[in-house]
């Protein structure tokens, strides 16, 4: 892999963290004013739960395709190399 690609590869990466952090400090400002104005409001009924819980899977789901897991980044591109392994072979 030449310099270029290596200098490429890096900055998308660096761009997908950077962009997983803004999501999570956008999670931790807007769902703590939801507490505020739930608390102030009507702290009878927690309602701030429900948006806490659905943005709660949507920014685990970026986590995890970020840093790892059965989908992330470093799968496919060990999925990459194996397909393109097995057509070199096969060529």
């Amino acid at each position: 892999m030449d310099e270029k690609t290596r200098y490429e590869n890096a900055r998308k990466r660096v761009e997908q963290i950077k962009g997983f952090y803004i999501h999570l400090i956008t999670y931790t400002f807007v769902n703590a004013f939801l507490v505020v104005i739930n608390l102030l409001t009507s702290s009878e009924y927690l309602w701030f739960i429900w948006p806490l819980a659905g943005w709660s899977i949507g920014l685990l789901i970026h986590a995890i395709s970020v840093y790892g897991g059965f989908w992330g980044q470093s799968w496919e591109e060990r999925k990459i190399k194996e397909i393109m392994e097995r057509d070199r072979r096969q060529a």
